[in-house]
This record gives structure tokens, C-alpha cells and sequence, in this order.
């Protein structure tokens, strides 16, 4: 297993140990690590269980793993191996039902909804699932909506056409999520500066903005972003 980052879910780049990331991250204090395989599901598999366990091992930070869960006994393994959290994409979509089993069974806490979107050139915002190789019909808006009145406890938004681009996060459509919701919103795709986690912050109304290609590629890190994000005047901790 590798850790990798993407462009637009399409062009992979591999970054190196994920473990060996996973303790960097921790050590630059990192809020939270968001463990991701997006072509599991594509590939009707689960995530790497032995990996997720081995950074559980490794780290002290909240994490959130995704990729393939699609039942209940899914998730058992996942929090049984150390994950936090535990997102579902495109299993959600095709039994809605699972969200309000998962959080019943283990707690909203644990149900991060992740939500992969792209806008066409009509400027229709439509929801992908398969790792962003499936078009569905559900609007991210409306389908954030049913996911928090399904059990939700976070929506993890990310733009595809953003993704790994470094141009910006998709402040409009992460408003407009925010502004439907009451749970708590994480923005992913596109950060390329710090002013873009800013942005996030503030124009977007995120609770949080994840980021993989901005600390793999630019001479910056968690530590130096939130002091950024600080001197912008939002609420944040700057240490460990």
C-alpha cells in the first residue's frame, strides 16, 4: 500500500509510506488524518484493514478511513482497528439505509458522509460515487441534506474538478452545503495556498478543510498553515 494523491481522482502520483506520513503529519499537528481509498469501491473490496491498524498503531490523532465499507460489519472492523471514523460514499448512495443503521449501531460521531461531486459545464452540480466513475442523479445540496437527517455525524465534500488542482477550494458549493446543514462540514479539493484554507474558513462557512497535495508538494505544513489560518483571525490551535 501507498500513499498517493490525485488529480482530479484520475492522474495518481504516489507520495511514499503512509505510515511514515501518517507520524509526520501527527508530529506537525495535524488535526486529524483522513485515510482514503477511492478505488475500493470501484474494486468491490475493503480498505487495507492492515494499514489502517498499523497507523492506529503509530499515531495519536483522530482518524477517519474510507474506501469499500459497505455494511455494518464494515464499519465493526474499521473502529475495531483503530479508525475514529469511518466515511461511506458510494455505499450510502445505493442503500441510504446504511447511515441510519451505522449511526444507531455505533453513534453520529462515527458517520462521516462523504460526498464526491462534479460540475459539468451547464454548472450542474452533480454527486459521483466508484471513485468518481459513476455519475448519479442526487444533488450534493439535497443529499448532504438527507445524510444529516439520516444520521450523519460530518459531511466530507470534495470537489473532483478541484481535486489536486492547487486552484482553490469550491467555495460556492461548500456555502451552500454549510448553509443547509447543522453538522459539521469538511472541505476538501483544491487547496494550493494558504489563503485558500482561509477562504475555506471564511467564504465557504467549513468546519474544517483537508488538504493532501498542498503539504506533499509545497514547502509547507500543518504547523505553518494554522498559524496562517490564526493570523486570519479564526479560532484555531496553533500546537499539539
Amino acid at each position: 500500500m501507498v500513499l498517493v494523491t490525485t488529480r482530479q481522482f484520475d492522474e495518481v502520483i504516489e507520495i511514499g509510506d503512509p505510515i511514515s506520513q501518517a507520524k509526520i503529519y501527527e508530529a506537525q499537528a495535524a488535526d486529524e488524518l483522513i485515510f482514503v481509498d477511492i478505488d475500493a469501491s470501484f474494486q468491490r473490496r475493503l480498505i487495507m484493514v492492515d494499514v489502517v491498524k498499523r497507523i492506529a498503531e503509530e499515531i495519536f490523532m483522530p482518524i477517519t478511513v474510507g474506501g469499500g465499507v459497505g455494511s455494518l460489519g464494515d464499519f465493526r472492523i474499521m473502529l475495531n482497528n483503530g479508525a475514529d471514523k469511518v466515511c461511506i460514499n458510494t455505499a450510502a448512495v445505493e442503500n441510504p439505509e446504511l447511515i441510519n443503521e451505522a449511526s444507531s449501531a455505533f453513534g453520529a460521531q462515527c458517520v462521516v458522509l462523504s460526498i464526491d461531486y462534479l460540475k459539468d459545464s451547464s454548472g450542474k452540480y452533480t454527486v459521483w460515487i466508484r471513485g468518481g466513475r459513476e455519475k448519479t442523479t442526487l444533488d450534493p445540496v439535497a443529499w448532504a441534506m438527507e445524510g444529516q437527517k439520516r444520521g450523519a455525524g460530518e459531511i466530507l465534500l470534495t470537489s473532483i474538478n478541484s481535486d489536486g488542482m492547487r486552484t482553490g477550494l469550491d467555495l460556492f458549493l461548500t456555502r451552500e452545503v454549510t448553509d443547509h446543514v447543522n453538522i459539521p462540514v469538511i472541505a476538501s479539493g483544491g487547496c494550493g495556498l494558504a489563503s485558500h484554507f482561509v477562504e475555506g474558513f471564511i467564504e465557504g462557512k467549513a468546519d474544517a478543510v483537508s488538504a493532501g497535495t498542498y503539504f506533499c508538494f509545497k514547502d509547507e505544513n500543518p504547523m505553518q498553515a494554522r498559524a496562517q489560518i490564526k493570523n486570519a483571525g479564526i479560532p484555531i490551535r496553533l500546537h499539539k
